[in-house]
């Protein structure tokens, strides 16, 4: 498996664009834990585009919308679907990406107090700042909020 160079791969797929201003966070939110990891709800979210094997696949740039992924689905239900890295090994092992098996190894040791249900996928790293901020981070948001989440794990792809 070849590694990808973001920076030229980005440069060309815009290039009927301006170029590319990559993003500098000057400031990131921070909240300290509440409560013991052994006792949170913990809620498990991806941009690695995994998603059940009868759920619409993510789809070309513009897509960030998200897929709802039971606790209780086997690797074999899952797939993938993003053209933003190789994902040979995703397909392989979803796991990889989006660590559901380890996460529900985790709740049954008591290691996390409970995996929410369901875990979150989107298609991550391909489309606008702007769009990731006014529509994925809202709607991500308003979802962890009715779940009642106490910590997030997300795994970037």
């Amino acid at each position: 498996m070849a590694p990808i160079d973001y920076i030229p791969r980005t440069t060309e797929m815009y290039s009927d664009y301006a170029p590319y201003r990559w993003v500098f966070n000057e400031d990131v939110p921070w909240t300290p834990i509440s409560r013991p990891v052994a006792r949170s709800r913990v809620a498990l979210v991806t941009s690695g585009g995994v998603h059940l094997v009868d759920q619409k696949p993510f789809h070309m740039m513009d897509d960030t919308s998200l897929r709802e992924v039971p606790k209780k689905t086997q690797r074999k239900d899952l797939t993938v679907s993003h053209f933003g890295y190789l994902i040979d090994d995703a397909k392989a092992d979803p796991n990889c990406v989006f660590p559901l098996d380890r996460m529900r190894e985790l709740e049954a040791e008591g290691i996390i107090g409970e995996l929410s249900d369901p875990a979150y996928s989107f298609m991550g790293g391909i489309y606008s700042t702007r769009r990731v901020r006014e529509e994925l981070c809202p709607d991500l948001v308003d979802r962890l909020k009715r779940d009642r989440i106490d910590l997030l794990f997300l795994v970037p792809a």
